[in-house]
Parts: C-alpha cells; sequence; structure tokens
C-alpha cells in the first residue's frame, strides 16, 4: 500500500520502481488529453486511494471518475455538487500539486469582494441596494454580475490563440496540409503542448447529450468537445471515444485553415438553455449553430447548471 504521507512525486516514483506491473497498469489509465504534469497528479490520487475501492471494475470506475472530478477542478477550475467537493478533497489529503493555478472568483475579478474596512456583509460582498428600494442604478450601482464568461475573455486569449495558429500552420506544412488521412488530435495535440498550454476533452455517450441536431438524435456512438484554455475548439461524433477525439480535433483544425482565428463570445445550448461560451471562429459566415455544450466551465448560480456529470 502507498503511503498516504511522503514528497510527492519523489515517493510515487519510489513505489512505482518497486512494483513495475503496478507501474504499466496505471499509465495505461491516462488519457490522451492530460499533460504531464495533470497526469502526474492524478496518477498519485489514484494510487493513494486505489485500495480504498472495491476491486472490479464498477469500483475502479468510481475511482477514475473521482480522480477527473478532482484534476478537473484543481486545473481547469471546475466545481461539482457540495458532497463531491467534499470527497474529492478529502481524497487528495497528501497529494502535492506544485504550481497548480491560482483562479479567483467572478467577484474577485469584477472588484467586488470586500476590503478590508470596507461596509459589507459577513459574507464579504458589498452589499446593493435592492431594485425597490429605487436606488441602485440611478446611482450607477452595476447589476449583479450575470452567469458566464468575464467580458474581457477573448482578448485575454487571443494573443495565445494568435500564436497556435502558426504553430498548426507550420505544422500543417511539413505534414503535406491538411487532409483526411492525418492524425488530426496528434497534430492538434502537439501544437498545444508546442505553445506551453494543454487540451482538455469532455467524452460522453451520444444518448445523454439533449439538444442533438435531429439526424444524431438516439444514436449509438460517443460525442467529444475540445477545449484549449477554457476556450471552445471544436464538437466530434465517432462510434467510439477514439473516434470522436479525432473527428473532434479534425473540426478543430479546420478553423485554423483561414486566413487568421478569433476568439469570441457566442451563444450555445447546454442542458436545454442557451448560455454564453467562449469560442475559436474563423473569418467564414457559420451556416448553422454551434453544437450543445457539453459542460459549462463557468461560474453559474443556476443549481441545475451545477448538477454532477452522468459519470459521476
Amino acid at each position: 500500500m502507498m503511503a498516504r504521507k511522503g514528497t510527492g512525486g519523489d515517493t510515487v516514483s519510489e513505489y512505482l520502481d518497486q512494483n513495475p506491473h503496478l507501474a504499466r497498469w496505471v499509465e495505461s489509465l491516462r488519457d490522451p488529453c492530460e499533460s504531464s504534469k495533470q497526469w502526474a497528479a492524478r496518477r498519485e490520487f489514484i494510487l493513494r486511494n486505489m485500495e480504498a475501492f472495491p476491486a472490479g471494475q464498477a469500483g475502479l470506475d468510481r475511482l477514475l471518475s473521482l480522480s477527473m472530478a478532482w484534476a478537473n477542478h484543481v486545473f481547469l477550475g471546475c466545481r461539482y455538487p457540495q458532497p463531491v467537493m467534499d470527497k474529492i478533497r478529502e481524497m487528495a489529503d497528501g497529494v502535492e500539486v506544485h504550481e497548480a493555478p491560482v483562479r479567483k472568483t467572478r467577484d474577485e475579478l469584477m472588484g467586488r469582494v470586500k476590503r478590508p474596512g470596507a461596509p459589507g456583509g459577513e459574507d464579504g460582498c458589498v452589499k446593493r441596494p435592492s431594485a425597490s428600494s429605487g436606488e441602485g442604478h440611478s446611482r450607477g450601482v452595476p447589476p449583479p454580475a450575470k452567469p458566464g464568461p468575464s467580458p474581457h475573455a477573448p482578448a485575454q486569449h487571443q494573443p495565445f490563440f494568435n500564436r497556435l495558429y502558426k504553430a498548426v500552420a507550420w505544422k500543417l506544412v511539413s505534414e503535406g496540409g491538411f487532409g483526411p488521412n492525418l492524425d488530426h488530435f496528434e497534430i492538434l495535440r502537439s501544437c498545444v503542448e508546442t505553445s506551453k498550454a494543454s487540451l482538455s476533452c469532455v467524452i460522453v455517450p451520444l444518448k445523454d447529450i439533449p439538444d442533438l441536431p435531429a439526424g444524431r438524435a438516439q444514436k449509438e456512438g460517443q460525442v467529444c468537445e475540445l477545449r484549449c484554455q477554457g476556450v471552445y475548439l471544436g464538437t466530434g461524433y465517432g462510434r467510439d471515444e477514439d473516434a470522436a477525439r479525432a473527428m473532434a480535433s479534425k473540426e478543430a483544425l479546420k478553423t485554423f485553415q483561414g486566413r487568421k482565428v478569433t476568439v469570441k463570445i457566442c451563444r450555445r445550448r447546454f442542458r436545454g438553455r442557451d448560455v454564453e461560451d467562449v469560442v475559436l471562429v474563423d473569418e467564414q459566415p457559420r451556416g448553422s449553430a454551434f453544437p450543445p455544450a457539453l459542460g459549462y466551465p463557468f461560474p453559474v448560480r443556476d443549481s441545475a447548471l451545477l448538477a454532477p456529470p452522468t459519470s459521476l
């Protein structure tokens, strides 16, 4: 059994050196979308908790789902219902993540957190007059922030995707141009990692997704959504996870075929309602709406939007 206390990566490496059969097994659990840093942390999470789950596929699936939820929370800022958050925090005891992303709430980003000495309630936020009091907008106080991405997100992300555009262009030239016989996922992944970032993907069964196009409704298979730095890149459908990921990568690479790419805030469907999402688009006019979103990475207050994924 792996010790609960130790020195992070050194302890894991030593433990796996002593158990080479376990090293091969745990490496088979790595998701192709994970960076080395993300996988090292999630691998330690799995190893520290594997004996607490019953043997068999059901126990393993539960452990892997919780490990992915924890990694999504740490590296992507995703949140889950409180019982899930409490569980993964308890399981992460002793796991060290070096230089983990530091995330702020929307109120913190918008400067709404109470400063020392400023008037406010126990929640640390400045109290605003109610609309019925006749104050608020008339005194220049902005309304509460709507759930969704920051309006500054496109400008913040555009420089990175300008660099990624150039990396993809050079990569495709070296591969002889864009075509159906390329390993689209590997090309996209390598370009993203060259640009000092990582891909994230969500894969779910087609039958579990509402708002599917009419031709896709109630069909067998998987659907994959790719994002980078929280920006939506593309969606793909396939008979299995690998095929869906390959198609999503192909759709994402199509965006890079124009003269430029642009980060925008656009409307998408998510669990039966319209939401705003940060997406990457080219200069070509879109003939149809975006595919429905598989995940909503932005702060929301609606409990329906915060329901856990079906895998948890």
